[in-house]
């Protein structure tokens, strides 16, 4: 079909049978129609290349289209894809058994989903029947999902008012303000925290503030739930963002990156204490049908030897610093429209001075075969979430590309003033 013609084809079945406002969004913005992805790049209907910056919000640490996820998926299609779910599932087995010898010390024990919203469900329900208490405290400008449960908790008032009421017992606090949680754990069942705030705008958490509320989860009986769901499998430079501070949550959420990029997988991660309270009576209360599939976990077994044997871990840490230099060069050229650069490891984030400069910046740099996106809770800042196999050739394309596509913007910009 004429790419033209393809892509207009596309764009009215998205108007008609998908979604209106989304498919003026994104034509807007300049996405065209992802054809292929390869490594750091998604080829469109056109043929045009893109560095694939966004990273399917973390999903492509490995790039698309590993070939070893890829033969690893392959090769359990041809056996089983699907669960019968009647029957003992080894891969399932050994992806759980793989997981508890990465996670911190005492997450024994892994129930399988197919998402990072159904994880977080997972987590929610196992926290609440653990300590027979309702309260949940999360954080302001969190993102943990948009299913009730998850969606109860995600802090942004935005997305959670058209939907109420939503699950209750649910309190936000500040993001980093350790007293504010303090103040809240005593009776809840657990806290919500991601370490970095992904789409609240890649907000880092303050040296000891994890550790903080771990020791007030401790202190008052309440389970700490890390939501790794972003950056877990070495998105921020540790295996885990827990990691930086050596902290062992009750309960972990998992999913994006453990696909490697090939499979849809989600993972909920507890100790044996959360375990024994939630499946010790009725190993059947929380149950998914596709949860655990084979083909899922094929692809979760690759991805972690993959991200083992590439040292893709340290990677993110060393390339990560080479891309937050590069773009904090372009800030200071750009510091009437460009006000900061934050995140860790290959999990960044650039902020604008005005709500209108990322949306422009971002179709400028489509333009250019530079792929990013605004995040979800703050429309100032774009997120860089390339791929950890990432090269520094394709560092340095990324950077000059947004250094272009801001001098146009701001050009754009004076015009309009």
């Amino acid at each position: 079909m004429d790419p033209d013609a393809l892509y207009q084809e596309v764009i009215e079945k998205y108007t008609e049978h998908v979604n209106p406002g989304l498919a003026r969004l994104m034509s807007f913005a300049g996405f065209g129609v992802e054809m292929r992805g390869e490594g750091c790049y998604i080829i469109d209907h056109e043929g045009r290349r893109y560095l694939d910056c966004l990273g399917g919000y973390g999903v492509f640490a490995l790039g698309h289209r590993h070939p070893r996820v890829i033969q690893a998926v392959k090769d359990q299609l041809d056996e089983m894809p699907l669960s019968g779910k009647a029957f003992f599932n080894k891969n399932q087995a050994d992806l759980a058994e793989r997981l508890a010898a990465i996670a911190p010390e005492g997450l024994q024990y892994t129930f399988f989903s197919n998402s990072g919203t159904e994880a977080v469900e997972a987590a929610l329900k196992f926290a609440k029947c653990a300590t027979g208490r309702s309260k949940i405290v999360s954080t302001i400008g969190s993102y943990h999902g948009k299913t009730i449960g998850a969606l109860s908790t995600t802090g942004r008032e935005k997305y959670r008012k058209p939907f109420e009421p939503l699950m209750p017992g649910v309190v936000h606090v500040p993001y980093g303000d350790l007293e504010a949680a303090k103040r809240e754990i005593p009776g809840a069942a657990a806290v919500i925290i991601e370490t970095i705030q992904g789409e609240g705008g890649i907000i880092e958490a303050p040296e000891g503030y994890i550790s903080g509320l771990r020791a007030a989860c401790d202190l008052a009986g309440a389970l700490l739930i890390a939501d790794e769901v972003q950056t877990g499998l070495g998105r921020t430079g540790k295996t885990f963002g827990v990691d930086w501070e050596g902290v062992q949550p009750d309960i972990m959420t998992l999913a994006k990156a453990l696909g490697g990029g090939v499979m849809p997988i989600g993972a909920t991660m507890g100790t044996p204490a959360v375990w024994e309270a939630v499946f010790g009576q009725n190993p059947l209360l929380h149950t998914s049908t596709f949860g655990g599939n084979g083909l899922a976990c094929a692809a979760g077994l690759a991805a972690i030897e993959v991200i083992r044997d590439e040292n893709l871990v340290e990677r993110s840490l060393t390339m990560g610093a080479k891309l937050k230099s590069g773009l904090e060069e372009v800030q200071a050229k750009h510091s009437e429209l460009v006000c900061g650069v934050r995140g860790k490891g290959l999990m960044l984030g650039v902020e604008f001075s005005m709500d209108e400069v990322g949306e422009l910046t971002i179709a400028q740099m489509m333009k250019r075969g530079l792929c990013a996106a605004y995040t979800l809770n703050n429309p100032r800042v774009i997120r860089f979430e390339p791929p950890l196999i990432i090269t520094d050739e394709q560092i340095a394309f990324a950077c000059s590309t947004f250094d272009e596509a801001l001098a146009e913007t701001g050009e754009l910009m004076a015009e309009l003033v």
